[in-house]
Parts: structure tokens; C-alpha cells; sequence
């Protein structure tokens, strides 16, 4: 079966992973957010 828009991983990591929200204020605010309402710090 074909999956539409198969996005390889190493691209999803570059556009949405931990490292790249940490890069702008915006990003580090998302994650402290979303930390606060309960979400595992390790998300795989």
C-alpha cells in the first residue's frame, strides 16, 4: 500500500525535533508549554 507524503524522519527532525524548537525563543516557549500541561519531557 502507498502512504501519500511520506516524509523520511530526518526531515521531520530537522523541521519539527526537539533540537530545532530549541533553536528561537518561540520553540523553547512551545516546549515549556506543553511540559507544563503534562507531557512527557522524552518523547521519542
Amino acid at each position: 500500500m502507498h502512504y501519500p507524503h511520506r516524509i523520511s524522519k530526518v526531515k521531520r527532525a530537522r523541521n519539527v525535533g526537539f533540537r530545532n524548537r530549541m533553536k528561537t525563543k518561540k520553540g523553547r516557549q512551545m516546549i515549556n508549554r506543553k511540559r507544563r500541561a503534562g507531557r512527557k519531557v522524552n518523547v521519542v
